[in-house]
């Protein structure tokens, strides 16, 4: 068999890396090539090119009625608020079979137009606001029902370095490359952010790479008239028109983002570099500083002279894993006192994970001191008030821990500080007052014991391998799908919804 060349990608990992025995296969399936194996057969000589299969009639699959249904179910159990149209999952269910028998009706007739998308704002960690679109409980059906259709055909083409959003990927497979690379010489990395990536995707380029796998223009004509469906802006009733983008918030926009990016994918494969991509964040890693400048390049030409997409001039750059960088969250550096490699939980997770709690426990406005007598075990446990804000609470400290529990840290208890804050703001807000004093008062053996958990006790059973990935209910509080961790690994940071 042929030598293959040393130089391979980050995703292939027992291909370009010695590792030891039994560690490249991590179940994380990054070992496996883009492509078949290299053989030493001769190829073969051919009068024409191939002419490339494409997918025909998809849009019969689309508008089926158990596609519709199976697509429902789906949208129902993800959850999220009313569209433009005002119409809520609860309202939709009471009506489903009548609504999804109209629904494929009007796409069989090609009658079906999507409503523009309600814009909300949600406040961004470093300040300013991110902009989502929130599609109609119609539209999102819709969405899905492509989705369904259409993820198995592109899954087929997309690299392995592509884990954003993927069956059987995610931010842990994601993270899993990135862990082996630092460990195993990589010591080199061009840690990339794109601007505004959903804003500014070209519908054009977007649909010439959805048409190399599909031929159905009818289903090609759907997902246009739902990237210009237009964004319905929340001060007005006026409809600003969407000429560029794919708002984020509908079941659709991640996988056109990995459409729209896996020439990208190929192009960072083909020049030899060790790209780790979820959606639109990725790191490329080399062994050396001027092949990592090298990436860089190679990235810019692609991402910016091909795509038409911008780096963010202050958070692109090539630094040094000893330097450190973040990627999903994650703070990787190598402790200068120790020379060890470190991965923490990143300052803007951080920051992140306290707005979440303060938001978990807030305070009574004048609420009055509450007497010694009343911060007894006994008398909290009938706290209704205080009952539901610890379900929740806990929930949210579950679904973080999960995420965040694979650190990499000198101490014994690495998520004592969380903790401790955690516990500060129960106290404030079963008191209404912060300080010392208070400590004494509600100590952390009765917050226990009223139910409060803490996430060094989860570390001790990670590490003790008797964790469990939690649950998640559905969107109307119905039995929780067992084993499905309720974190949505979204882009990560810190929270139940975005980690």
């Amino acid at each position: 068999m042929r030598k293959r060349p040393e130089k391979h990608g980050v995703g292939q990992l027992q291909l370009q890396i010695a590792f030891p025995q039994g560690e490249a296969n991590d179940g994380t399936a990054e070992a496996e090539v883009n492509g078949p194996e290299a053989s030493s057969a001769p190829v073969l000589a051919r009068n024409k090119p191939e002419r490339k299969r494409k997918w025909y009639s998809l849009i019969d699959k689309v508008y089926a009625l158990p596609n519709l249904q199976r697509a429902w179910k789906q949208v129902l159990a993800n959850g999220g608020a009313a569209g433009g149209d005002g119409v809520t999952l609860r309202q939709f269910r009471e009506t489903a079979d009548e609504r999804l028998q109209a629904l494929a009706d009007d796409l069989r007739n090609k009658t079906y137009r999507p409503k523009p998308v309600r814009r909300v704002f949600i406040p961004k960690t470093g300040g300013g606001q991110r902009p989502l679109g929130i599609p109609s409980v119609r539209d999102r059906i819709v969405q899905q029902a492509l989705l369904q259709v259409l993820s198995p055909i592109f899954e087929a083409k997309f690299s392995s370095r592509s884990h954003g959003f993927r069956p059987e990927r995610g931010c842990a497979t994601a993270l899993s490359v990135v862990d082996q690379a630092v460990k195993h010489g990589y010591a080199w990395v061009v840690d990339a952010d794109i601007s505004a990536f959903f804003d500014t995707v070209d519908h054009e380029k977007l649909l010439a790479a959805l048409n190399e796998e599909i031929a159905d223009g009818s289903v090609l004509n759907l997902i246009t008239r739902i990237l210009k469906a237009g964004v319905s802006l929340p001060e007005t009733s006026q409809v600003q028109p969407t000429e560029l983008g794919t708002p984020q918030g509908g079941p659709l926009s991640p996988l056109l983002a990995n459409v729209y990016l896996h020439r990208f994918d190929e192009r960072m494969v083909q020049g030899g570099y060790g790209l780790v991509r979820y959606a639109d964040d990725f790191v490329v890693f080399a062994k050396s500083e001027g092949e990592a400048a090298a990436a860089l390049q190679l990235a810019r030409e692609v991402l910016e002279g091909e795509l038409g997409l911008v780096l963010h001039p202050e958070k692109t750059r090539v630094v040094s894993v000893a330097q450190g960088f973040e990627f999903l969250g994650f703070h990787y550096y190598r402790d200068p006192k120790t020379e060890k490699l470190r991965k923490e939980v990143s300052r803007k997770s951080t920051r992140r994970f306290r707005e979440a709690i303060r938001q978990h426990t807030p305070r009574l406005k004048n609420q009055r001191k509450p007497r010694r007598r009343n911060l007894k075990a006994v008398r909290l446990a009938k706290n209704q008030r205080l009952e539901e804000m610890l379900r929740r609470l806990n929930r949210y400290l579950r679904g973080w821990h999960w995420y965040f529990k694979a650190v990499w840290s000198p101490y014994d208890t690495p998520f004592r500080n969380f903790d401790m804050f955690v516990r500060r703001r129960l106290r404030t807000a079963i008191t209404g007052r912060a300080g010392i004093g208070w400590n004494r008062c509600l100590p952390n053996a009765l917050l226990r014991e009223v139910g409060l958990t803490s996430l060094d006790d989860w570390q001790r059973q990670y590490r003790d391998g008797l964790l469990v990935a939690p649950v998640r209910k559905n969107a109307l509080g119905g039995e929780p799908d067992a084993g499905k961790p309720h974190v949505r690994f979204g882009k990560a940071g810190g929270g139940v919804t975005s980690p």
